[in-house]
């Protein structure tokens, strides 16, 4: 992202008189949120709610170009650069045949092609100020660097959040080296393909192969083999949902027969695939047609745009990358592919056999959908640790970095990647974090479900038939060929 002192003055002088008054209210108790934040969150989530819900929408390809501005690697930590190079078709074959697998009838998704994957190993530098240059060396150097500071066995294999449109492992430097100090292990952070250049499931093929990558390295690969039981998927948001979507991939894999083997950079790679260690996330999106009660219940908490409806699914102004041709009704898929188990795993049914989950989160917009997700694999016998702030928006962590909040969450976070890596089974436990005061309480895992499964169905059906009603509208917006 771009944080230059002109790029900072440009967004925040005209949200001025905004936060003045935020700040008022919230001194004076006038604020809904006053009992709950204090006045740093309240500033922040102002703020980013005045620039997330602009009156005037800004083109989705401005959008994703300044997402993607690498602030540089500097400080406290290692960065190394690496392209893990595109493997046999075997891999998206085995891909598409469990999307077909798990559709429900009439869903439309264009098979991706299949390109290497970049991604950032990520690791603590220690003993350097914030300030401190990035060596000059060759990437495999640094690599070398950063792995002579590692002291664990934990390998995060992360994915960033942004909307699966925005956003890249430069953006997520901080909170990576940061998860890689509390671990002290390693993180590989991916740069998997965007939206709506590439479509679902360009995303999760990326994904599957860094795993696959990081179990079987291709030739000339910096790392010597990683065991499954050293490997933990992590991400926020989008990424989050990327983590919970490739559990799912595997775990759909591993009960198909219709393969009994890969290719994989020449290697023959007997199935079942081994799973993760565990899968931790913060603030995962679950749900792409956001369509839970917390949607609107939670928002006044939350700085997060409404959800698209009918009528603004056609409101991003035309450019080279948007509306695209053909036209769909969502920037990460086709519209019939927002209830598939493999697009928003809210919808999956069956998490039997799944590796230990730990989902942090606040009482935000999206926090029905992964209460339901907790809640559903606790009662098939998952591990499942549940961790909600209250009043906390989406990504808090990440927000205020530095917070009571934050720090509790990240400690949390990281001891779950500790743990599992270690071969310990966590035990099921939820808990709910009173927001200024950091009280905990005990919660029932398996009763944190605000809605049956049947409702959650019903609403996310809707949710997909109301956005069907603005292709024709996108369609409109495409030049005369």
């Amino acid at each position: 992202m771009d944080i230059s002192p002109a790029a900072l003055a440009r967004i925040i002088l005209p949200k001025v008189p905004l936060l003045v008054k935020s700040a008022l209210w919230h001194t004076f108790s006038l604020s809904p949120t006053s009992a709950k934040w204090d006045l740093k969150t309240e500033l922040i989530v102002k703020a980013l709610r005045a620039l997330l819900d602009s009156p005037t929408p800004t083109p989705i390809s401005k959008q994703q170009k300044n997402s993607l501005k690498d602030p540089g690697i500097k400080g406290k930590m290692w960065i190394s650069k690496v392209t893990l190079p595109a493997p046999e078709e075997d891999v998206r074959n085995i891909l598409v045949t469990a999307v077909e697998e798990m559709k429900s009838g009439g869903e439309i998704f264009t098979v991706p092609g299949i390109a290497p994957v970049e991604a950032e190993w990520t690791g603590y530098r220690a003993n350097v100020d914030s300030n401190r240059p990035r060596l000059d060396l060759s990437e495999k150097q640094h690599y070398e660097r950063l792995m002579s500071e590692v002291k664990s066995d934990v390998t995060i294999l992360f994915f960033h959040g942004g909307a699966f449109y925005l956003m890249d492992p430069a953006s997520h430097r901080l909170p990576t080296s940061h998860l890689a100090h509390l671990t002290v292990g390693r993180v590989l952070s991916v740069r998997y393909r965007l939206a709506p250049q590439h479509a679902f499931p360009s995303a999760l093929l990326d994904a599957l192969i860094a795993y696959l990558s990081l179990l079987y390295p291709p030739p000339d690969s910096y790392h010597t083999p990683v065991s499954a039981s050293h490997i933990v998927f992590s991400g926020d948001s989008a990424g989050g949902g990327l983590c919970f979507t490739l559990l799912q991939l595997l775990l759909q894999l591993n009960r198909s027969t219709t393969a009994k083997s890969i290719s994989f950079h020449g290697q023959v790679i007997t199935l079942p695939l081994p799973l993760p260690a565990g899968c931790a996330t913060h603030s995962a999106w679950l749900d792409v047609t956001r369509s839970m009660p917390s949607i609107s219940a939670n928002s006044k908490y939350d700085y997060l745009p409404p959800p698209l409806t009918s009528e603004k699914a056609s409101t991003f102004p035309a450019c080279e990358i948007w509306p695209t041709n053909p036209p769909r009704g969502d920037l990460y898929c086709d519209t019939s592919m927002l209830c598939h188990p493999l697009v928003s795993p809210l919808a999956a049914k069956d998490w039997t056999g799944s590796c230990p989950l730990f989902l942090g989160y606040g009482e935000e917009m999206l926090s029905d959908e992964i209460r339901i997700v907790a809640a559903r694999a606790a009662q098939q016998g998952v591990p499942v640790v549940s961790e909600q702030w209250e009043a906390m928006p989406h990504c808090f962590a990440m927000m205020l970095l530095g917070s009571p909040m934050s720090k509790r969450c990240y400690g949390d976070w990281s001891h779950f990647c500790k743990v599992v890596t270690k071969g310990v089974e966590p035990s099921t436990r939820g808990l709910w974090f009173e927001a200024k005061t950091q009280k905990e309480t005990e919660v029932d895992v398996k009763a944190l479900a605000p809605i049956s499964d049947e409702e959650v169905r019903e609403r996310m059906d809707r949710a997909r038939k109301a956005r069907d009603l603005g292709v024709e509208g996108e369609a409109k917006m495409l030049p005369k060929l």
